[in-house]
């Protein structure tokens, strides 16, 4: 890396049902960024899909701030990787894998994290409401796969309910996950790090709505947040080391944040990651690292120092035979 200030360029916006919170996140990046440090070059990218990727050839890191599809699942990674760039967060695999809710939960499954039952409907498939409540019960939550902040997201009780759930997810992608309800407290955990990544302490999301919704996020914010989340010891070690393992599991690099049920026999389960996860003055990932003693300054600092610790890293590698 060059002498001087480091150049930032900070991706927001996007082609997703996200873009607005996108915005929101990387302001706030903006701000707590180090400006003795760093010379900063917000890169907005539109609706559509467009941006001006002449800017990036004199940038020194990216930092993506691009919530949901064509930013978080491995697409903008995949291409910072051609401009032979480096970047913050999840390379191309673990960005990927994180998205997908089903891929996610198959890798679950098959190391041994605890999760909820789901089924996975894919465009033009169908199942019906009764079948539906004999292997998940109800309620259920219907979800498009491929989609973060809570976005075609519903909580369905019966069958009215379940097929404008359904005809909802599908608007944002083209497989749905129709998940069992658990019901228990919502556990937040922050993730740090390439090889050796750690936790923070949890938090806990109370919810005054049915559910943590896209409207109880960012517009309404009646859900308040407890931060840490008052647990025994033991179950924050739990949490914490099944946030790590999950970060892992899936192949993450630099953040995640990744979420919990307790269930009301003390049952810890695993709901999701997620990969690029929002820094709004509400976000969960840098007021849980800043209760475990590290301001979002730091952090930042902390993240740009990872992606270039693994950009050199990747750099020694052959990329011939002679």
């Amino acid at each position: 890396m060059k002498k001087g200030k480091l150049k930032i360029g900070v991706l927001f916006g996007g082609k997703s049902a996200e873009h607005e919170v996108s915005i929101i996140s990387a302001k706030n990046i903006i701000k707590a960024l180090d400006k003795e440090k760093y010379q900063i070059f917000p890169v907005k990218i539109d609706k559509n899909g467009k941006f001006n990727l002449n800017t990036l050839k004199k940038i020194d890191v990216i930092f993506p701030v691009l919530h949901g599809p064509f930013g978080e699942d491995g697409s903008m990674q995949g291409l910072l990787k051609i401009l032979n760039l480096p970047f913050v967060g999840s390379s191309v695999l673990g960005s990927a894998v994180s998205m997908d809710k089903e891929i996610m939960k198959k890798l679950f499954k098959e190391a041994g994290i605890p999760i909820g039952k789901f089924i996975v409907l894919k465009y033009g498939e169908k199942i019906t409401f009764e079948k539906v409540k004999k292997e998940l019960g109800m309620p259920v939550f219907v979800k498009p796969v491929n989609m973060g902040s809570s976005v075609g997201i519903s909580k369905v009780k019966n069958k009215k309910e379940y097929d404008t759930a359904i005809k909802e997810a599908f608007k944002f992608d083209l497989k749905v996950i129709i998940e069992e309800n658990i019901a228990g407290r919502e556990i937040e955990c922050s993730v740090l790090g390439n090889n050796n990544p750690i936790a923070s302490l949890p938090g806990e999301i109370i919810a005054n709505q049915e559910f943590y919704s896209y409207d109880a996020k960012y517009i309404s914010q009646e859900s308040v947040a407890e931060i840490p989340a008052k647990l025994p010891r033991a179950t924050i070690k739990k949490i914490q080391e099944l946030a790590v393992k999950t970060f892992k599991i899936l192949n993450c690099e630099g953040m995640g944040r990744v979420d919990f049920f307790i269930k009301k026999n003390g049952q810890v389960i695993v709901n999701e990651i997620n990969t690029i996860p929002g820094f709004t003055n509400i976000s969960m990932y840098p007021k849980l690292w800043e209760a475990s003693g590290l301001p979002t300054g730091k952090l930042l600092d902390k993240l740009i120092a990872l992606a270039i610790e693994r950009f050199k890293r990747e750099s020694k590698l052959k990329t011939t035979v002679k």
